[in-house]
């Protein structure tokens, strides 16, 4: 194998061995942040528990009580919550 070789596949990983945890903690602010803004907004959800993201600043939020909703930015600017 040569030294080419070598270098591409040390490269992928370390992308795959510290990507992960980045990715990880990114994902548990958004968990923390989307939580807050539903309890703002004066809706039952407890915690939320998984996030699919449908596009920028657009998710759906999972809660521990078993609530699904829409978070995301409307055209004014404005953050909306939804229940699905």
């Amino acid at each position: 194998m040569s030294n080419r070789m070598q270098g591409w596949g040390l490269l992928v990983v370390s992308a795959t061995l510290f990507a992960g945890p980045l990715l990880a903690a990114d994902d548990a602010a958004v968990l923390k942040d989307l939580t807050a803004v539903i309890a703002l907004q004066a809706l039952p959800c407890g915690q939320v528990v998984s996030v699919v993201r449908q596009g920028e600043n657009d998710y759906i939020a999972s809660c521990q009580d078993g609530n699904r909703y829409r978070v995301f930015v409307n055209s004014e600017g404005r953050v909306v919550v939804q229940n699905q």
